[in-house]
């Protein structure tokens, strides 16, 4: 069984299909002529028994039957006749004259009157269908009539019909097996372009090397716009991959060659002034870290579409609250200014963790000496989470690309920085179902606004995040009473948590 199934692998699918369309007409056709030759044969035995019954209905059943037997034999030439009795004798058309044997089943019918049996018997080559009826008698002795007829015209017959409806049945095989080899043609046409489509891109890396697509909604028109989809999907990757790994060695090469010219000097020079040296060493040490954070950032660009972990239930604030605290360290010079609302929300800690951070990251590096920062998460059917600097703000020209990768506006060019962070952050707010912006608001300073779904319209009590500090919250030139009040919803809500550290 194991060899055969190997055997039908190592031929190719059309072949296979067209042998399974072969087979499978050819099975049809054959039960189809098994069918109708029994059905016809069926009707021409019944129309025999037929005639047969009326026949012996007919017969004479006077008491002299032999006599009259002559004349009743006259009305049908193609049957005839003979009388048995109970001991198996034959006593007409008499001793010696004997058509077909006769069993003692049928001999015993010469004294039952009413019954009858018919059957087929087979003398000297010739079939005959045979009809036994009881209840005679012939000069005081009970005898069977026996009235039978020749097959040959119904072996003959049927004969003919078999012959016909076994060429039907080779006609159909050959007709099946090339209806299949035309059917697995037609059909597996968009397969081999999709094959021959494959093969090429496996071997040149050509992305553009589409299939046509052919009009409809079935299976293989799907099959053919969702190979294409992939291409493009994939095509756009390796874009991405490659205009990342152009924009990447862009940025690098910046700090790459100062880092190398300072060391240079640093190796050259060995009686340099003390100094020249220190600030040389300062400025490779913020070489070497400003490397660092953008290697970092383009390893997690890099890995932005590989599998994450699945989201899980968080509480929002706390994890804004484990940002701001670890701005702060960051950036001692700042103050941050928080109000939290607690509740839930779907996501992974880590990503949207780093996102928030990467935003505050943002504020606190445009933010004057002891500027305030200030972060505000609320939640109105949505989360919303505001966070707003007191630097120069974004001018209008450039507030649709600061969220492109390695986008860096003239004014941020001579600052450190990799163009990611706020990539990183689109990215992470996107994947998480929401949004982000950044804005000018009246006043100055530039305002990042994200938008993200709740886990529920209704949430269970939330417990104090661990941070319960609760120094009121100002925005840039307002002061704390002119804050609109923040809105809960859910039943139980904690009141928010802010909190403030210079």
């Amino acid at each position: 069984m194991s060899s055969v199934a190997a055997r039908m692998h190592s031929i190719s699918f059309r072949a296979r299909l067209g042998t399974f369309i072969a087979v499978a007409v050819g099975v049809t056709v054959a039960l189809a002529s098994l069918a109708s030759y029994f059905a016809v044969s069926h009707q021409l035995f019944n129309q025999v028994d037929s005639s047969l019954v009326t026949d012996v209905q007919n017969a004479p059943a006077e008491s002299h039957l032999a006599q009259s037997v002559d004349g009743f034999l006259r009305r049908d030439n193609n049957s005839f006749l003979q009388l048995v009795t109970s001991q198996r004798q034959v006593i007409f058309p008499g001793p010696g004259n004997t058509i077909i044997p006769v069993s003692q089943k049928q001999a015993n019918l010469a004294t039952t009157s009413g019954d009858y049996n018919i059957r087929t018997v087979s003398y000297q080559g010739i079939p005959y269908r045979v009809i036994t009826e009881g209840g005679y008698a012939t000069q005081g002795v009970p005898v069977a009539i026996q009235i039978y007829r020749p097959l040959a015209d119904i072996d003959h017959t049927l004969g003919d019909l078999k012959l016909i409806l076994l060429l039907v049945t080779l006609g159909g095989v050959g007709v099946a097996v090339g209806l299949g080899y035309l059917i697995g043609k037609t059909t597996l046409r968009p397969v081999e372009r999709l094959t021959a489509a494959a093969e090429h891109v496996a071997a040149t890396q050509d992305l553009d090397a589409t299939i046509e697509e052919q009009g409809g909604d079935d299976e293989l028109a799907r099959l053919a716009r969702s190979f294409n989809s992939m291409l493009t999907a994939l095509a756009q990757s390796r874009q991405q991959q490659m205009q990342l790994i152009s924009d990447a060695g862009h940025e690098l090469r910046t700090p790459l060659t100062s880092l190398r010219t300072n060391i240079e000097v640093l190796m050259r020079v060995p009686d340099l002034p003390e100094a020249d040296r220190t600030e040389l060493v300062a400025d490779v040490h913020a070489q070497l870290e400003e490397l660092t954070t953008l290697i970092g950032d383009v390893v997690d660009v890099a890995r932005e579409d590989e599998r994450q972990t699945d989201p899980i239930e968080v509480r929002f604030d706390a994890i804004v609250d484990r940002a701001v605290e670890r701005a702060r360290r960051r950036a001692p010079n700042v103050t941050f200014q928080a109000r939290l609302t607690p509740g839930s929300i779907r996501a992974n800690p880590a990503l949207l963790e780093r996102a928030v951070l990467n935003v505050l990251d943002n504020a606190a590096k445009w933010s004057p000496l002891n500027g305030i920062v200030t972060v505000w998460l609320q939640r109105h059917g949505q989360w919303t989470l505001d966070v707003r600097d007191q630097g120069p703000g974004i001018e209008a020209e450039d507030l649709p690309r600061v969220f492109d990768r390695f986008y860096r506006a003239p004014a941020a060019r001579s600052m450190a920085g990799s163009g990611l962070g706020l990539a990183i952050v689109r990215k992470v707010i996107s994947d998480h179902g929401g949004t982000a912006v950044a804005s000018c608001p009246p006043g100055g300073g530039t305002l990042i606004h994200i938008e993200l779904p709740t886990v529920a319209e209704h949430e269970p009590d939330a417990a104090p995040v661990a941070d319960d500090r609760t120094e009121p919250v100002s925005e840039p030139g307002a002061t704390p009473s002119e804050l609109p009040a923040v809105q809960h919803s859910g039943v139980g809500v904690s009141p928010p948590v802010t909190s403030a550290t210079p």
